[in-house]
């Protein structure tokens, strides 16, 4: 989380600058949803998105959490879809494509990656069957979308 949150301060001054700080605080927070003492559904995105709320912050925060990196298709493949959508809504925003691209270009291990090598990972980390899997399949679209918007908002401001 570390490595992605650092990579989307660097990505930040895409964003106006009264969001930088929430794009920070969504990277550092979007896993959140995988420790065990917050684990509920298991989904993360969701179970963290739920905990943030009940923890006072804000539920734009919460939202960005619950949505990143094309968590709807994540959700709809655990049968979450309507649940994900009923308490968050989902934004489409230069601030979401940018917490999805930091997210989506650092590895496992904080290391930087095209979007195309974290995709490739995941799916060699988790098989070709698994639920994961299928859900990237579907979603890559979406994500590549994300990310080559936030690349062009970028060009001209090297990271």
């Amino acid at each position: 989380m570390q490595s992605v949150a650092n990579k989307a301060e660097r990505v930040g001054r895409v964003v106006a600058p009264h969001e930088l700080d929430l794009l920070t605080a969504a990277a550092w927070l979007h896993d959140i949803g995988y420790s065990p003492a917050i684990v509920d559904t298991g989904f993360h995105s969701l179970d963290g998105a739920r905990w943030l709320l009940r923890m006072g912050f804000s539920s734009r925060l919460a939202s960005l959490v619950a949505h990143h990196s094309c968590a709807s298709y994540e959700a709809d493949e655990r049968g979450l879809g309507d649940a994900l959508a009923a308490e968050f809504p989902r934004e489409e925003s230069i601030t979401s494509d940018a917490l999805w691209f930091a997210d989506m270009t650092t590895g496992p291990d904080g290391q930087d990656l095209t979007p195309e090598e974290r995709l490739a990972e995941v799916r060699e980390r988790y098989g070709p069957d698994d639920l994961v899997t299928r859900f990237w399949r579907k979603a890559e679209p979406a994500l590549m979308q994300a990310v080559l918007r936030t690349r062009s908002r970028l060009a001209g401001h090297p990271m």
